[in-house]
């Protein structure tokens, strides 16, 4: 396995697509029949409480849980119909600059290089639709001046809220009711206990093209270098800009006609117009628009040339992605091809090893060291470690080298894992200033290869680098795994000698409610044998004591920590 791929697993009820890079998987996606991602989803919702306290509201989507909507992202439902209806009497409302947007990507996979845009100029007229808090694909503030970027720039967790403009917030009972129903689209999916994120800011995404229809603003993919070529785009797309709304070139969109851009342009005005005709005759909770499934987008969103090839494995699957391709990009189909081997694809491109590696809490780097990767409810904490590497000359050398290797591997994790949120990475000690700020770079750096938006912290005195990830989806971890049941996710239990211990306790407390002349234990057979060996003299004291035989039964079907009493 070489150069760049997409190898994707067509299987009875899940679909897997691995994003091959130089010849190592570097993303992974998952989705399964029952479990779809809602990002990118339109929904007619129905505002269920609205909370003055976070100037939030929560709106149900006829989803298991109730999306979360702050008066940011809230669209006052006649600002929607007049951008809906073509209305240009409708006063505009505030409008703020456009803002951060990585904090709600409007498709998963998220689109690579497309975070970072350049804002069009203002228009000479007054806009007549409300820009979006946040949409996908605008332009960026810059990070805070104590921070600074990592890998593509920008602030947040990926629940933050982004920088805006000052202006003063409309409290939210101005903006939404109860009971009030509105359009709004999936931003975030839902992770853990809680439940989505949704704006009204609608985006659909294209192939070359993003449409806003709520926002008149007009911009160019940061990612597309050549500045002639930029101005050809923005000419291009100025003269294509629909009646209503705005648009992002994507980088995708680099060296194409303007005819191809016409009809990606074309397609999502249609598009746009029908969810519109949907929501007319939708009664809430309502799904409006669909995202396209796992195959589809990815083939839309990172099939570009740096793409060799995609590889699949099912014959109905791949005949709909060949039919998708020539849609967009004829000149390609050749590149889609179908897996015919015995082998499993993943097994065959040794990509469920890699599985097997990304869901492992050890990770060896080749020196002999290695990194330590613990999820947390807060955050989510790397540990690096020298090993088994002892160096050549002394402890400082030593140490960096190691901490150099972990930069690279922490950043292939972050994006293999999916990790999000707060990350706390903890390098080895460096005494010297200008090793830490070699390290310092070096994660920087590394994480410019990473599309999710990265903000870093410069690394401390005690080697401690806090940084956060933008996270839209759960992590893969988190996907395939889920909590012990037997240790209730803790990754611990009661030691056998801690419940031989509690039963001896426990026979006090019941001592005189249990009728008969023995006091019957049932308890897991390691209990059992800790209590009749390691510990039998404390066992005869209590007999002893309490002038009561005990008698103890194994139960292997037992939890280690469950145990009964029984008088006989």
């Amino acid at each position: 396995m070489a150069g760049n791929q997409i190898v994707i697993n067509v299987d009875i009820g899940e679909t897997r697509v691995a994003i091959i890079e130089n010849g190592i998987v570097a993303e992974l996606h998952i989705e399964r029949r029952g479990d779809r991602s809602v990002v990118g989803d339109v929904y007619l919702g129905k505002v269920t409480r609205v909370l003055p306290g976070m100037n939030a509201a929560f709106v149900d989507l006829g989803l298991d849980r109730a999306a979360f909507l702050h008066v940011d992202d809230a669209l006052p439902d006649e600002e929607f119909r007049a951008a809906m209806l073509g209305d240009d009497d409708e006063e505009p409302a505030e409008a703020p600059a456009v803002p951060d947007t990585d904090d709600h990507a409007s498709s998963e996979p998220e689109i690579p290089g497309d975070e970072d845009l350049v804002a069009a100029p203002k228009p000479e007229s007054k806009p007549t639709q409300k820009p979006p808090h946040a949409h996908a694909h605008s332009h960026r503030p810059q990070a805070p001046k104590d921070r600074k970027p990592g890998g593509n720039g920008g602030g947040g967790n990926g629940g933050g809220r982004p920088q805006r403009d000052a202006r003063a917030q409309k409290p939210i009972r101005d903006v939404l009711r109860e009971g009030q129903e509105i359009v709004v689209q999936v931003s975030k999916g839902p992770i853990s206990t809680k439940g989505a994120r949704v704006t009204s800011h609608v985006s659909l995404p294209g192939r070359y093209v993003v449409y806003m229809p709520t926002v008149d603003h007009m911009g160019v993919s940061k990612r597309i270098g050549n500045e002639k070529e930029r101005r050809r785009l923005r000419e291009v797309i100025d003269s294509l800009k629909p009646e209503k709304g705005g648009l992002i070139v994507r980088t995708l969109s680099e060296g194409l006609t303007k005819k191809q851009l016409k009809t990606d342009v074309a397609y999502l005005v249609h598009l746009w117009a029908d969810i519109c005709r949907k929501r007319e005759g939708a009664r809430a909770p309502a799904l409006l628009y669909s995202e396209l499934d796992v195959v589809l987008r990815t083939v839309r969103d990172i099939f570009g040339p740096e793409v060799d090839k995609i590889i699949i494995d099912d014959k109905d699957a791949h005949g709909r992605l060949v039919r998708f391709v020539e849609q967009f990009m004829p000149d390609r189909k050749d590149d889609v091809e179908l897996y015919t081997g015995h082998e499993p694809v993943f097994d065959a491109y040794g990509i469920e090893d890699e599985i097997g590696r990304a869901l492992s809490r050890k990770v060896p780097l080749k020196s002999g060291g290695y990194l330590i990767i613990d999820q947390a409810e807060a955050l989510t904490a790397i540990d690096v470690n020298t090993g088994r590497f002892v160096g050549k000359r002394d402890v400082e050398e030593t140490v960096t080298a190691t901490n150099m290797e972990a930069v690279a591997e922490i950043a292939y994790q972050l994006r293999l894992r999916n990790l999000g949120g707060l990350i706390v990475l903890d390098f080895i000690d460096m005494d010297r200033p200008q090793n830490r700020d070699r390290v310092d770079k070096a994660l920087a750096e590394a994480l410019k290869n990473d599309k999710a938006k990265t903000t870093t912290v410069r690394i401390s005195e005690l080697g401690l680098v806090e940084m956060t990830r933008k996270r839209t989806r759960e992590s893969l971890g988190r996907t395939l795994f889920e909590p012990c049941f037997y240790c209730d996710g803790t990754g611990q239990t009661s030691s056998r000698l801690t419940v031989a211990y509690e039963i001896l306790r426990q026979i006090r407390r019941e001592k005189d409610d249990l009728k008969g002349y023995f006091i019957v234990v049932n308890a897991h057979p390691a209990v059992v044998d800790t209590l009749k060996n390691e510990i039998r003299q404390d066992l005869d004291e209590a007999q002893r004591r309490y002038m009561r035989e005990i008698r103890v039964q194994s139960r292997p079907e037992y939890h280690i920590e469950q145990f009964d009493l029984a008088g006989s």
